[in-house]
């Protein structure tokens, strides 16, 4: 008799994500996310990817320090970056981990202000970055 498999899969909403240690919340997704990218020539590359997440009123919170800072660096300057752990959490067990060193911001949009809508304002980070770790932890 065959020994029944258990499924071994990923939940996508069962994530946590930390901005130089600091846990973040109010995140909705995480898109775009590559961690192995070889172009024909065999370079690697790290494709930007999004954070999106709801406006939030504190100042003091990592998301808006960082976007504070990123609007007040002049151009030319150097852009302030941060280190980026997304774990992937089953059963509250972290299976991977994937760490973006050094991201930085490059764009940041915001859903619709529209009246009719009763949804929160969504703003959405596309980042890029220097490098990304992936490894397995469970």
């Amino acid at each position: 008799m065959a020994s029944a498999q258990l499924l071994d899969s990923l939940v996508a909403s069962e994530f946590e994500i930390e901005i130089n240690g600091s846990k973040l919340t109010g995140i909705f997704r995480i898109s775009n996310l590559v961690s192995l990218k070889f172009d024909e020539t065999g370079k690697r590359h790290t494709p930007p990817f999004e954070i999106a997440k709801m406006v939030q009123r504190d100042v003091s919170s990592a998301f808006n320090i960082w976007l504070i800072e990123s609007t007040n660096a002049r151009s030319g300057s150097t852009r302030p970056t941060r280190d980026i752990v997304i774990k992937a959490v089953d059963d509250g067990l972290v299976t991977r981990t994937w760490t973006i060193k050094n991201a930085f911001l490059m764009e940041v949009r915001y859903s619709d202000f529209n009246v009719a809508s009763f949804e929160m304002v969504e703003e959405v980070y596309t980042l890029g970055y220097e490098d990304i770790v992936e490894a397995f932890t469970a």
